[in-house]
């Protein structure tokens, strides 16, 4: 390679070395944006150097940098400048300000909401797509993507063992695939008359869910969230009820959202039952695993999500348990006609789209139309690795959850509040003296200590009013030893905190 000679004469090495400079075109010709073979060449090394860097050396990083805005205002807010700027400046301020202040949800000790453990096979194909600017959003546009995404999403589906009638979309994340599947639910049952409909979940159902069903027209009233049981998980008798006690309040249930996975606990609501309940009741039942669903590939992943291959709607999120980058979540539908008939509208400037179409027109199965190519990374990576590799990963991010279980109960000050499921746990740090109140308020302040310690970041949630500390263990690159020091570290900073909040009265 370091003899490859380019344009002018040029070395690949020299290449990388020089300093890309913007190709500024004669005065007098209209601006192209576009610059020298050669400055691409060199500006297209030295990020590709800087990748590389960064996941070399992603586990001496900070995985958390909070920065006030008015800092990052001071460095950052400027008008657009009229001409162009030096490369080295524009580079330099990149790296200084704005790189570094990002939480880094791929870094081995990244514990908080659900990490992003991306690869750099992934990260390469998705500068393809970009590079390319691929327009995946039908046939005549992009045979080859669309065919790419259509094979990624019968992987999905054959991992699950939905029939072969289950088609998808790939979608920005496990919020847009929610939304539509709700709304192809909405269609099918309701033909999109929200009036009475009524749709139940657990009090563990994501946010996104309440957001889309706003989204769709529903008051809040019409998604009602049941008290989930002690291992948080949707009660089917108690769903049953509600149901019966609808119907005779002349509202029309329609829909049930289980969740595969919770993003608080991990737990798996009894899709089995759920299945024949809903069967028997005409309801639509769909399943929210934008966190969990991709576990189903590793032997206890797929144990913990028996009747996954029963559900009429399914979100997964790649970026999340497939270990690719952000933006890549998927919706399958166990009839794929039924996201057709929700979301194909005819335009006619579209009119040679359609007429091209083999049957892959991703336009028509979302809500979006403009789509990048988000099923290269899938792809080429799963190819690379191979899915022995995923499958082993995903049973490691288990095995290291329930690995963390004991060292969280052998230590003094922290108390486990859920065992390890699908690689979540959670647990608070109390002493004898605490209240509940205290309690609290000292594991929030684990949490901001954690932050400024910049070893691990550990978050909290709320869970039958205790805050409670919470780690997602699913990235391949974290070892026993990054849990045991997270956890002394907690434990650590629960004493100091519960001593200084005594001094402070």
């Amino acid at each position: 390679m370091s003899n490859e000679r380019l344009e002018g004469g040029q070395t690949a090495d020299n290449a990388r070395n020089a300093q890309p400079a913007t190709s500024i075109v004669p005065s007098g010709e209209p601006a192209r944006l576009e610059m020298a073979a050669e400055a691409m060449r060199a500006m297209g090394y030295q990020v590709i150097d800087q990748l590389v860097e960064h996941f070399v050396k992603l586990p001496e990083k900070p995985p958390t940098s909070v920065v006030p805005r008015p800092i990052l205002k001071e460095k950052l807010a400027a008008p657009p400048p009229e001409e162009p700027e030096p490369w080295d400046r524009i580079w330099q301020q990149t790296q200084d300000d704005v790189l570094t202040a990002a939480g880094l949800t791929a870094h081995p000790r990244f514990f908080a909401f659900v990490p992003s453990p991306s690869n750099f096979v992934s990260v390469m194909a998705d500068c393809l797509a970009a590079g390319f600017n691929i327009f995946s959003g039908n046939w005549f546009e992009g045979a080859g993507p669309c065919q790419v995404e259509r094979v990624v999403i019968d992987w999905m589906r054959d991992w699950c063992g939905m029939p072969d009638s289950t088609g998808g979309v790939l979608v920005s994340g496990g919020s847009q695939a929610n939304l539509t599947a709700l709304a192809t639910a909405r269609h099918v049952k309701l033909r999109n008359d929200v009036s009475r409909g009524v749709a139940y979940g657990s009090d563990q159902c994501h946010s996104s869910l309440l957001r889309g069903f706003r989204v769709l027209g529903f008051a809040q009233d019409q998604f009602v969230r049941i008290a989930s049981d002690d291992e948080f998980r949707l009660p089917v008798d108690a769903l049953r009820a509600r149901v019966a006690e609808d119907r005779a309040r002349g509202l029309h249930p329609f829909c049930v959202v289980a969740n595969a996975g919770t993003t608080n606990t991990g737990a798996v609501d009894p899709l089995d039952e759920l299945a024949d309940f809903c069967q028997e009741e005409g309801l639509w039942l769909h399943a929210d695993g934008a966190y969990g669903a991709a576990a189903v590939l590793a032997p206890a992943g797929r144990e913990a999500l028996r009747g996954i291959d029963r559900l009429d709607s399914l979100t997964i999120d790649p970026h999340k348990w497939l270990f690719q980058p952000y933006e890549c979540g998927c919706v399958l539908v166990r009839d794929w006609e039924h996201l057709f008939g929700a979301f194909q509208v005819t335009a006619e400037y579209l009119a040679d789209a359609l007429r091209i179409s083999e049957d892959v027109n991703f336009q028509d199965l979302g809500i979006q139309l403009t789509r990048s190519f988000r099923a290269l990374k899938l792809w080429m990576s799963i190819r690379f690795f191979g899915l022995a590799a995923f499958r082993e990963a995903i049973a490691r991010g288990i095995e290291l959850a329930q690995q963390a279980e004991p060292m969280v109960r052998a230590t003094e000050g922290l108390h486990l509040f859920t065992p390890a499921q699908l690689g979540i746990l959670t647990f608070f740090y109390a002493e004898s003296d605490h209240d509940l109140a205290a309690a609290n308020a000292v594991n929030l302040r684990i949490v901001n200590r954690m932050v400024d310690d910049a070893f691990a970041t550990v978050t909290s949630t709320i869970l039958r009013d205790r805050r409670v500390l919470r780690m997602c263990i699913i990235n391949p690159r974290t070892t026993v030893d990054d849990l045991r020091q997270t956890v002394a570290r907690l434990a650590q900073f629960g004493r100091e905190e519960a001593q200084q909040m005594r001094q402070e009265g």
